[in-house]
């Protein structure tokens, strides 16, 4: 024995109409695992209700990054605009400008410590001052 069909419309009652989200919600989530693990096909589900509460499912084997993108290729679908796209590689080389600085910065107090530990050497002094003339007297004739 069948059950009986309901007419597809908005539930007026708010109680009802949650108990109803919890169990449909559940049973789609449930059939998403279920095809998952049968039919060994990659789903992602993402369901928002009313509250603004969200639920996800991804198949195991995928994340719904990889998903989005698949989805984007093969329909043709633009899921977000192109200068958004461009931002990355604007971040990327930002970073990268950040991390060579920070780099130079590294290198420069290593070169101190290793001179301040061959020597007499005055870390606070820049490197320049701390060449000896070839010829010592040539520079009070200036």
């Amino acid at each position: 024995m069948g059950r009986g069909k309901i007419e597809i419309k908005r539930i007026e009652n708010t109680s009802n109409r949650q108990v109803t989200y919890s169990k449909r919600k559940n049973g789609i989530i449930k059939k998403a695992k279920e095809i998952t693990v049968l039919c060994d096909a990659n789903v992602s589900l993402v369901i928002y209700g009313s509250s603004g509460k969200m639920y996800e499912y991804c198949s195991p084997k995928t994340n719904l990054i990889d998903m989005l993108d698949r989805y984007q290729r093969l329909s043709g679908n633009k899921l977000w605009d192109a200068k958004h796209e461009d931002e990355i590689p604007k971040i990327m080389r930002k970073h990268e400008q950040v991390l060579e600085e920070e780099n130079k910065h590294l290198m420069y107090l290593v070169q101190q410590s290793e001179m301040a530990a061959m020597g007499d050497y005055q870390a606070h002094e820049p490197f320049s001052f701390r060449v000896q003339p070839m010829q010592p007297n040539l520079h009070e004739r200036m």
